[in-house]
């Protein structure tokens, strides 16, 4: 391993190790706060043992816990140690520019909307795009014409739009000033994007990625490539979700002379805090460090206990079915054609069990996964998995097996229907016009009693975090239906008042 240089790290240690005394914000104090361990008194060794617990946890973080100092630089203004790390990030990932963001992924799709849209201003948006892409929109108060996403045949799950699509909405309309995709979708699906962005820079509009979970893409040659090596003008990466920074790390890349960078700047400005996480921006310059350090070397582990791991679903199970990297289908049934082989997504093909029912099953295991949907279950192979934890999970899906060879069901080659995360609406080119208030009078009914109503309110199952009914949309039977369905499998929502959902908020 090459030596490691993560700047906004080393900046911290230094002025850590000058034993600063502090008269300003945050008000631990370096930690100091939590005072020096005290003598346990009789009757209280419980309580002490849990409060020496929380100060090992918690004072070495609080250490680096600081504030904008003449010595620790400014996020909204850096001019040292951040914008050093900054370069350095853009550098790593094959950006012009790069600006961390301590608000997740969520806080970049805002800034890029709020950016590139004027009040009344259209783009066209894929429709299964994150919730804080609708929160987006309406902040910027855009008009959005949504393009269908393709559905791959096999498993009923939902990618990204075709080409063709894309194309045909840039035609229909042309005063649009961007193109907003999500690549991959939470299944680790996605699409090589160089012929989309050469497509949309010839209509003259900007291309807008959101790549949350493909922060590591584009960094060993058996990860599929990255949004912005394709051309992308700007992209959003969570850094926390398949590299190594602090949950909330995040960055922003951006190149290309049509975006603007003060406009960017300031948006972040606005929806950034005013005193972002030292801690959380200092994961974001280590994590950095660690990949130039050691290269595509860095993901081998990782993809070897893949590999094993895929070997060993297949030796073991009959019923579960994992989705193949390198799928011979692929070339024949286009929805996507790169396949994250770090991210196993699963499923009972008997139709035994739904997602959420072997999600709960690999808990009771010990095998803690990302989501689940009314089909499938999402697992996350992250930096340090260990071949003892492939077995652990191989272990884990044959105690599955039983269960479901006790139901008795037979081996089914057709998918289930409406599996993944299923869009209910037409193909309508249509503009949506979001705003932050809602017009007209709102009232709240049963789900039932809101067939070809309007919504008025998100409904949003999480994760995935993808709205299946935003403000203003119709309400069909087949919507409420698997809203309903959803709700009686265990599913999560969020958006909606309702969390359990028996009613939904509609425009009368």
């Amino acid at each position: 391993m090459q030596h490691v240089h993560a700047p906004l790290y080393e900046m911290l240690l230094k002025h850590t190790d000058s034993q600063p005394v502090s008269f300003h914000v945050p008000g631990h104090r370096y930690g100091q706060a939590f005072g020096p361990d005290k003598p346990e008194r009789e009757g209280e060794g419980r309580e002490s043992d849990f409060i020496k617990a929380m100060k090992e946890t918690f004072t070495a973080i609080m250490r680096l816990d600081v504030t904008e100092l003449s010595a620790t630089d400014d996020l909204h203004h850096p001019e040292g140690a951040i914008a050093e790390a900054q370069g350095l990030a853009a550098r790593c990932f094959g950006a012009e520019e790069s600006f961390f963001l301590v608000g997740g992924s969520t806080s970049g799709n805002l800034a890029m909307l709020l950016a590139v849209c004027e009040p009344g201003d259209y783009i066209l948006v894929q429709r299964n795009v994150h919730k804080s892409v609708i929160n987006g929109l309406k902040l910027a108060g855009a008009r959005a014409v949504f393009i269908m996403p393709q559905i791959d045949e096999p498993t009923g799950i939902a990618t990204q739009p075709s080409l063709a699509q894309v194309k045909m909405m840039m035609d229909l309309y042309p005063q649009a000033k961007a193109v907003f995709l999500n690549n991959p979708n939470y299944y680790g699906m996605s699409m090589n994007l160089q012929p989309y962005a050469d497509a949309i820079h010839q209509c003259g509009m900007l291309l807008l990625v959101d790549e949350a979970h493909g922060a590591h893409y584009g960094l060993h040659p058996k990860l599929p490539g990255s949004a912005i090596a394709a051309g992308a003008d700007a992209v959003v990466q969570s850094t926390h979700k398949t590299l190594t920074a602090l949950t909330m790390g995040a960055m922003l890349h951006v190149q290309g002379e049509f975006l603007n960078r003060t406009a960017i700047r300031e948006a972040l400005a606005t929806i950034q805090s005013s005193s972002p996480s030292f801690p959380i921006m200092a994961s974001l310059d280590i994590s950095r460090a660690m990949i130039e350090a050691s290269g595509a070397d860095w993901f081998e582990d990782a993809l070897a206990v893949a590999a094993y791991l895929r070997k060993g679903m297949e030796e073991c199970c009959a019923a579960i079915e994992i989705l193949k990297q390198g799928d011979d289908r692929l070339a024949a049934k286009p929805a996507y054609n790169q396949l994250d082989p770090l991210r196993i997504v699963l499923w009972d093909r008997t139709g035994a069990l739904n997602g959420f029912e072997i999600l709960k099953l690999l808990e009771q295991q010990g095998c803690w996964a990302e989501m689940a949907d009314m089909r499938h279950v999402v697992l996350l192979l992250g930096m340090g998995i260990q071949f003892e934890d492939a077995d652990r999970l191989i272990q884990a899906c044959q105690a599955v097996e039983m269960i479901i060879a006790s139901k008795g069901r037979v081996i089914a080659e057709q998918p289930l229907a409406r599996a993944g995360n299923p869009l209910f609406l037409p193909e309508s080119v249509e503009p949506i016009a979001f705003s932050r208030v809602s017009k007209g009078t709102v009232v709240r009914v049963k789900l039932e009693d809101a067939v070809n109503c309007r919504a008025a309110e998100m409904v949003v199952p999480y994760p995935p975090g993808i709205p299946i009914v935003y403000p203003g949309e119709l309400l069909t039977a087949e919507m409420l239906g698997y809203i309903i369905e959803l709700a009686s499998s265990g599913a999560k929502f969020q958006g909606a008042v309702d969390s359990a959902m028996q009613s939904i908020a509609i425009m009368e």
